[in-house]
């Protein structure tokens, strides 16, 4: 194929670039034409007779890099090169939050009528190709109720419940139908079809069971386009339930590394160990102070500091010794640099890095997403720290 426009070096800058401008594909593009420092960045020179024209070239890039992605040694890497302009390396801070992904809120009627919506116009299409007539189904007398039930402002349950149980019965009619298309049809329809057959008829199996036995679905699908997704509890006052990816994240001196990532809940509270692990494999070097929330202080993480003579912020158990005073004060300083610089660093990242909302397509594109949301703010503060030893040493 043709040469590539950037550099293995000019993609990964590229990637940085995004979150730096936190801006569209397409404004992005725009912007590396015009911009020179851009382009210098990004390690490529581009004639303003010839500007590059195809901004999905950021999307085909994003894919590419998901492909060959490694956290731990990219994060190694990183630490190398920033661990010079870091301090306090014998202290870290963890905490988890959630990355939402870009998927509107999934009410069961909803799912259910994405899932035959798309299966009924696919059956339309098989219909067509084969050139036999389209089964009968009741989608046009139920795509005029369901229009109706969502310009309703307060539905009452029992229109809820009759609308689930006919939309269920509905997608189950259309899925038995288009099975026996498929059969005809198998060695022409892609993967991304399989894929969000596949997604439709788990909402159905687990949609029938909960509703007509009562069975809670272990591995909820809640997007026929992503799913991966599973609801996380927070347990927040705005936000109970949150979809994306759940991170629990550790932070030196300010700059924030991921831990785990997982589109599935966890307890972060069992993670500390590794979180500890992690921080050590990084800078090389013992840790003296962690700070953590009060879902870590569980009783093998309380075991496991103590041997390793860790001091913590968690609330000391049994009665207060005589230097009571002592531990407090060390353990609100520790507070503070956790609740004002990690648990700030969560906000500053949403806000100003392209991670409120996860535009990504796909599992792993999302998780490169995230990574490079992430990495972008560290790499602006320790640009930020260069740029004062510059002026110092001036």
């Amino acid at each position: 194929g043709p040469q590539s426009i950037f550099s293995p070096k000019g993609k990964i800058a590229l990637m940085f670039l995004k979150h730096y401008a936190a801006c569209s594909d397409a404004k992005l593009i725009e912007h590396l034409n015009g911009n020179i420092h851009y382009q210098i960045f990004c390690d490529i020179v581009i004639s303003p007779s010839a500007p590059i024209t195809n901004f999905k070239i950021v999307s085909e890039i994003r894919c590419e890099l998901a492909e060959k992605l490694d956290i731990d040694i990219l994060q190694h890497i990183l630490a190398n090169h920033w661990k010079p302009h870091m301090s306090n390396l014998d202290s870290m801070v963890c905490d988890a939050t959630c990355y939402e992904t870009a998927i509107r809120y999934p009410t069961d009627i909803k799912l259910l009528w994405e899932c035959v919506d798309w299966n009924y116009n696919m059956l339309k299409s098989h219909s067509y190709n084969l050139g036999v007539r389209t089964p009968r189904t009741k989608f046009i007398k139920w795509s005029k109720r369901y229009t109706n039930y969502s310009k309703s402002k307060r539905p009452s349950r029992k229109e809820k419940r009759a609308l689930r149980r006919s939309l269920l019965k509905l997608l189950k009619k259309i899925d038995s139908a288009l099975i026996c298309l498929e059969s005809q049809l198998t060695d022409f329809l892609l993967n991304t079809y399989w894929q969000r057959r596949s997604a439709s008829q788990k909402v159905l199996e687990q949609q029938w069971a909960y509703f007509f036995k009562g069975e809670k679905p272990k591995d909820r699908v809640v997007s026929i386009d992503k799913p991966y997704i599973r609801p996380i509890v927070r347990g927040k006052e705005v936000k109970k339930v949150e979809f994306g990816a759940k991170v629990n994240k550790i932070q030196v001196d300010g700059i924030g590394f991921i831990e785990h990532i997982s589109f599935n809940a966890f307890n972060e509270g069992v993670r500390l160990k590794k979180s500890i692990w992690l921080t050590q494999k990084l800078f090389k070097k013992k840790l003296k102070v962690v700070g953590a929330d009060r879902i870590y202080a569980n009783n093998k993480n309380r075991s496991y500091v103590t041997k390793l003579g860790i001091k913590t912020d968690f609330k000391r158990k049994g009665k207060p010794t005589k230097y009571k005073p002592q531990y407090d004060q060390l353990a609100a300083v520790i507070t503070k640099e956790r609740a004002t610089r990690l648990e700030g660093s969560f906000g500053t990242d949403k806000e100003h890095f392209l991670l409120k909302r996860v535009q990504a397509r796909t599992e792993k594109t999302e998780v490169l997403w995230i990574f490079f949301g992430i990495h972008t703010s560290n790499a602006i503060k320790i640009g930020q720290r260069m740029r004062q030893k510059v002026k110092i040493a001036a």
